[in-house]
């Protein structure tokens, strides 16, 4: 099979094609390595290969419904028995599970071919895909431009066309923003729908989960049907799940729908004409399909929430710098400043605080849900902005420097309970203010492809839906997916 030819397949038509016996896993596993060979060098996606591990695999009688298509696993959470998980930092670096992660372990009893592990900022902790251990991902659609993160290096690999369909998990937009990205459709499954063991009860107290990136809707559909399929005995839920199948629910018509919409940042920050185009070119596309559409907004407290959100987030990294220390005797210059800024925040955070923003997500749930009563579903931009270029965002060295000198005279907690300190970490969500609400809630959302800026790069819209609102996303991604279809659009590399 050459390129060409692979390339005009999604997963789904993959497996098709092997279960009639028409290629190979062997031959579908050829043409992905050639692939990343090709362009791999200019991306950067993939970060650790598995190439003799895939090469016994896919000679082997493999069963499932996606029997022999080849496969990448985001380098986060997502672990392989007996391969570093390396989370995109040195300290991390020796790191070698024992037991495949439950997503893994369902990929391969669906007959994925895994061959490799995709880049990610370090502990998935930021927006864009730039490690110092790992080097930056870059966007095949302009490569002076992000791909996005957390799943960054899987949003690349898949626009590139190394696999259709790849492994990445979202703990705050982390699969949405890449798809936004990299033009790619991403659903972040509702929360605790997803099963997170063995290792974990969940990821980040609930707010992360895994999935996929895919060019084409029926691709994610029947991915969520394989993470999906079956309870994990020993996890913290009993998740409840439609009587049909999502990849059927995918090709049913939404019906008419109620959408609000809003282009306005929650936390007040700008949003930049092009993500405000990219909401009223879907608005017009949806008002031509039929459904109602108007400008609404949940009454949720954005500044509250996205505060409340940070301190769950500079807690857990916290935890796992010192889970780091004390396991694999990580030190201080294994980690990045950022991540030790985050950390030493976080340990200046005191217990009651934390216990108060995890309990203020039932305020923002209710006020989402308040919203949902009236509105089917949520439209806003996935990013305020286009994809910024590489290190756009990376931290002044002048502004490392002060941090390890405010580290070393213990000044971090004072810090922290400035006013000064709460505008700084508001404008570092400023370029992705919209999608943390979903994971705050622990509410479905996705990410649909379509716009372009006038420069090109892509720029994807979020959709929000209620609990169990999986199927009426993933129903109304298809009839978008059939009225203004996008998988076929390839970058230029």
């Amino acid at each position: 099979m050459r390129y060409d030819e692979y390339r005009r397949f999604d997963a789904v038509g993959l497996a098709e094609l092997v279960a009639r016996r028409e290629v190979s896993a062997q031959e579908l596993l050829d043409v992905a390595i050639e692939r990343a060979e090709a362009v791999d060098g200019r991306l950067n996606a993939i970060v650790r290969p598995l190439h003799d591990i895939a090469r016994a695999r896919a000679g082997t009688e493999l069963t499932g419904p996606f029997a022999g298509v080849p496969f990448l696993v985001k380098d986060l959470l997502q672990d392989y028995a007996g391969q570093p998980t390396g989370s995109g930092s040195r300290a991390a670096r020796r790191n070698v599970p024992t037991q495949h992660s439950e997503a893994v372990r369902r990929w391969l009893d669906a007959g994925l071919v895994v061959f490799g592990k995709t880049n990610t900022p370090e502990f998935g902790l930021k927006s864009i895909t730039e490690p110092e251990v790992d080097g930056p991902t870059r966007n095949p659609w302009h490569l002076d431009h992000t791909p996005g993160g957390s799943s960054g290096g899987s949003a690349a690999a898949v626009a590139a066309g190394i696999v259709p369909v790849a492994g990445g998990n979202d703990g705050g937009g982390s699969i949405r923003i890449p798809a936004a990205c990299c033009h790619l459709f991403g659903l972040k499954p509702g929360r605790g729908l997803v099963p997170a063991g063995p290792s974990h009860a969940e990821y980040e107290q609930g707010l992360a989960t895994d999935g996929v990136l895919s060019r084409t809707v029926r691709d994610t559909a029947a991915m969520l049907d394989v993470l999906t399929a079956g309870d994990d005995p020993g996890g913290p839920y009993l998740a409840a799940r439609p009587e049909n199948a999502y990849a059927e629910l995918a090709q049913r018509p939404p019906g008419r729908l109620r959408v609000g919409f809003t282009t306005a940042s929650p936390i007040g920050t700008p949003v930049s004409p092009e993500a405000v185009a990219a909401v009223e070119d879907m608005v017009a596309l949806l008002t031509k399909l039929g459904h109602d559409v108007e400008p609404a907004e949940p009454e949720v407290d954005g500044e509250a929430l996205a505060l409340d959100f940070l301190t769950a987030w500079y807690a857990g990294t916290a935890a796992t710098v010192a889970e780091l220390r004390r396991t694999a005797g990580a030190r201080a210059k294994d980690f990045e400043t950022d991540t030790l800024l985050l950390a030493a925040v976080g340990r200046a955070m005191r217990a009651p605080q934390y216990h108060l923003a995890t309990q203020r997500r039932n305020d923002h749930a209710r006020a989402l849900t308040a919203f949902h009563d009236r509105y089917d579903l949520l439209l806003t931009p996935t990013l305020a902005e286009p994809p910024v270029r590489i290190g756009a965002l990376e931290t002044p060295a002048f502004v490392k420097a002060a941090g390890h000198a405010v580290m070393r005279l213990g000044l971090v907690g004072q810090l922290a309970r400035t006013g000064l300190w709460k505008q700084v970490i508001l404008t570092n969500l400023a370029t992705v203010p919209f999608t943390q609400l979903a994971n705050m809630t622990g509410r479905p959302a996705m990410s649909v492809p379509g716009y372009r800026t006038p420069q090109g790069l892509p720029l994807g819209v979020q959709f929000v839906a209620p609990l169990g609102g999986e199927g009426l996303l993933l129903a109304l991604a298809g009839q978008l997916e059939t009225e203004r279809p996008w998988a076929d659009e390839e970058p230029l590399l």
